[in-house]
């Protein structure tokens, strides 16, 4: 009994004083594995390095440059800063930006949730539903867009064809500082459906039966068992839709491009697209950092607001 005692102890002191105390053949293993994990995960480190970490530490540095390509950079300070604070075309980018993302997120979350709940049942042709709604989340946005063009159009297009059968007039929906972020709002919901649905459809299929077979012998409604187990249950995939769709969101760009190219007067000009104005139009380069380290700051605080406010750590485990 002693000398089991004895054995199990010291098996135990090895175990717990790491890899160094193993004996030879199995440290050499332990290396082995050591360096296979470190091989197969280089790649993507490299990946990321190459065309993150150095693209990312590029902007911050540039931000603080002019630098229009041509020339060498030349080191102004805060200037490019400064320039944003009073630039009124890149306000109205941020409160268009932040009003597509108010509109667009929880009502694409809510219809992709609603669509999911219904082909998650027994519904007859739901495999062709589920293709036809996630089309539009993998067609390219350009095709996309220059669909939307024709239904926007006044004269011809769809959407007037509709209202006209309807006894109503139609706006000019993309030349109207009225109706154009209401337009833009809509393409973008559409468009977003898809994949929020897809993925509320797996969260649905991996939620466990036994816990809505002891809920309905308990006698909850669907109704009750919805508000009282299904959503408390995906709230990991909600706090991932809702985050991936605000950057999402705020990174928006094709549409605004093609439909409107951020007019009319601003009235539908993003973040995104005032980069892109500043960099490929203007070749303010600099600048153009500036304006991106501003989008990714408000990307950061919105993301870490949500996961304060809805219990991220607690969700995601």
């Amino acid at each position: 009994m002693s000398g089991t005692m004895v054995s199990t102890r010291d098996r135990v002191r090895a175990t717990a004083s790491g890899p160094s105390a193993a004996p030879p053949r199995q440290r050499g293993l332990l290396r082995a594995r050591r360096r296979a994990g470190l091989l197969m995960v280089a790649p993507a480190v490299l990946h990321a390095l190459i065309w993150i970490g150095i693209p990312l530490v590029a902007a911050v540095v540039l931000s603080f440059t002019s630098y229009d390509v041509l020339t060498p950079p030349r080191f102004v300070g805060l200037d490019n800063f400064r320039d944003l604070v009073s630039d009124s075309v890149f306000r109205r980018a941020v409160l268009n930006t932040s009003i597509y993302t108010f509109f667009t997120v929880p009502v694409a979350m809510a219809i992709a949730l609603l669509i999911a709940l219904m082909l998650n049942t027994r519904l007859a042709g739901r495999a062709i539903f589920r293709t036809a709604i996630f089309i539009p989340q993998v067609t390219a946005t350009i095709a996309v867009a220059l669909v939307w063009l024709w239904i926007y159009d006044p004269r011809s297009g769809l959407a007037n064809a509709v209202l006209l059968f309807l006894g109503l007039d139609g706006p000019a929906w993309l030349s109207s500082t009225d109706w154009a972020m209401p337009a833009v709002i809509v393409v973008g919901i559409w468009q977003g459906i898809g994949l929020k649905m897809l993925i509320y459809l797996a969260a649905l299929q991996s939620l466990p039966t036994d816990l809505y077979e002891a809920a309905s012998v308990d006698g909850a409604s669907k109704v009750r068992q919805f508000f009282s187990l299904t959503l408390p249950l995906l709230r990991p995939a909600t706090f991932f839709v809702f985050v991936t769709s605000v950057i999402g969101a705020f990174q928006s760009f094709d549409q605004v491009y093609i439909l409107t190219d951020g007019g009319p007067a601003n009235s539908t000009t993003m973040m995104t697209y005032e980069i892109y104005k500043s960099a490929f139009r203007e070749f303010r380069m600099g600048y153009a950092c500036a304006q991106s380290l501003v989008l990714f700051a408000l990307l950061l605080f919105l993301t870490l607001l949500n996961r304060r406010i809805t219990g991220g750590d607690r969700a995601t485990r």
